[in-house]
């Protein structure tokens, strides 16, 4: 294994595979270079002599410039460079032509086709409460009913409780009602019971006209403060759900019809080289089959949203996405916040020094495909293809988000590591082998032999497989462990 990776011809810098001893002689593009001191793995070397000022080029684009000397071989981290970013940006379109990727071979999964001609990857009994007030009952509800049935016939029977639906105001009380009702419709539940208290804010009546068309059968009602015993009654509508949940049976589905949302957490300086490579490789072959794909976490687009405007299809989608990514720049700017000031603790630890090499990382996970359409927060997917979605970087707020949107499982590449999941399968992908065996419950799969001499066709035709089971009903670790969350956006005041 190479000590060190020039990830593009253009760089003048390499990062570390492993640590780098001070005193090292590294040879790189017919120079001979000594390490001034220790490099951890991860992070950054020069291989040029920087001023301050000087651009410094990872993945063949500027990520910030020096803010000191900085000599060949020296280390370079957030102490000795910065953002290029500043203010708000005029754009414009420069569509780029994107070769046809052709499909190969015709997959299937096993999957619920639902009556209205949807398919899920799950079979799940869900209790969603209206109003954070009643989340003791949906608690209390889904365990009894997993005592008493064992949850034999489906896949389980989790509660999401939550701390919204009351008190709340314009977007926050409409962003609520949206991700609930996405919930309620998600073809991954097999029956669903939605639980009121009776005098929220989200009215379980009006709330039940927002959902607009839905399976009465199995989708049922009820509203605590009008009814004597709210657990009697409650286990008496999930026993009638729960008969019909259990009948349904798994049927090959074409690949086409599934929806995955890519994702990025406490990422380090190797996820734009080895797990977001391998979910763009993926988010192309998928595309390719005819399925969906769904890139979101606006604020790590912030100096690669270049690249996703000018592959937008259109003139309109690309309007869409300076509108996708100014609206987020006025929202922090609004909050007087700083709008660059991204990479956390974490990223920095890990060799991650500017939002531009955080987000030229992050941008891989959408491959090379065509942008197909561009949605807010809380809409829906109607758009087969690569689509771009308004959320946050959060973890769980915009892993909440891709599963609103329709997405049947969220792929989830960490460099640090994370045991979270939310209320669909939450698949991590580790971009080192160090965590993937440290954490052997956290992590699903791993990308990290990708710097040990895998071949990203040998290990992408893997991970193919794997989410081909895994879409076909094997378990992944925060289901196994479940570690099942939601996490809605906030912006305004609580009353």
């Amino acid at each position: 294994m190479d000590k060190y990776i020039k990830i593009n011809p253009a760089d003048n810098i390499i990062v570390a595979v492993e640590i780098i001893p001070a005193g090292s002689t590294i040879e790189i593009d017919g120079k001979s270079l000594q390490v001034s001191r220790a490099i951890p793995a991860g992070h950054k070397v020069a291989i040029q002599d920087f001023e301050p000022g000087d651009n410094i080029i990872k993945y063949g684009f500027p990520i910030g410039h020096a803010t000191q000397a900085i000599p060949a071989g020296g280390w370079v981290n957030e102490r000795n460079i910065k953002t290029n970013l500043s203010g708000l940006l005029d754009y414009t379109y420069d569509p780029q032509a994107i070769p046809p990727i052709e499909a190969k071979g015709e997959y299937t999964f096993k999957g619920y086709r639902r009556k209205n001609g949807e398919v899920g990857i799950r079979n799940e009994i869900w209790i969603i409460p209206t109003v954070g007030c009643v989340n003791g009952i949906v608690n209390q509800l889904a365990e009894r009913l997993r005592n008493e049935t064992q949850s034999m016939g489906v896949d389980t029977i989790v509660a999401f409780p939550h701390n919204y639906g009351c008190s709340q105001l314009g977007e926050d009380h409409e962003n609520t009602r949206k991700i609930l009702r996405n919930m309620v419709l998600h073809p991954n539940a097999g029956a669903v019971l939605i639980v009121g208290l009776g005098c929220e804010n989200n009215q379980p009546d009006a709330f039940r006209e927002f959902l607009g068309e839905y399976d009465e059968e199995r989708v049922r009602f009820m509203v605590t403060q009008q009814v004597d015993d709210e657990v009697e009654t409650g286990m008496q509508l999930l026993r009638d759900l729960y008969d019909l949940a259990s009948a349904d049976t798994r049927e090959d589905v074409p690949l086409s019809e599934l929806r995955v949302g890519l994702k990025c957490g406490g990422s380090d300086g190797f996820s734009g080289i080895t797990a977001n490579p391998l979910l763009g490789v993926f988010s192309d072959f998928l595309v390719a089959q005819g399925g969906t794909t769904v890139l979101t976490e606006v604020p790590e687009m912030f100096g690669a949203e270049t690249l996703l405007m000018n592959r937008c299809e259109t003139t309109e989608l690309f309007n869409k996405t300076v509108h996708l990514i100014n609206n987020f720049k006025a929202y922090f700017i609004a909050n007087d916040q700083p709008v660059y000031e991204n990479p956390s603790p974490g990223n920095k630890a890990g060799g991650i020094s500017t939002l531009e090499e955080k987000s030229l990382g992050c941008t891989q996970k959408s491959g090379r495909s065509a942008v197909k359409d561009v949605l807010m927060y809380g809409d829906r997917l109607k758009t087969k293809g690569l689509n771009l979605l308004s959320a946050p970087g959060n973890d769980l707020v915009a892993s909440t988000a891709l599963a609103s949107a329709g997405c049947h499982m969220v792929l989830f590449t960490t460099g640090r590591g994370t045991p979270f999941g939310t209320f669909v399968p939450t698949v991590k992908i580790s971009t080192n082998s160090t965590i993937y065996n440290q954490k052997p419950g956290w992590i699903d799969f791993n990308a990290g032999t990708l710097l040990e001499g895998d071949t990203m066709e040998t290990l992408s035709e893997k991970f193919i497989n794997f989410l081909i089971d895994t879409a076909s009903g094997k378990p992944t670790n925060n289901e196994r462990k479940n570690y099942r969350e939601i996490a809605i956006f906030k912006k305004g005041v609580t009353l």
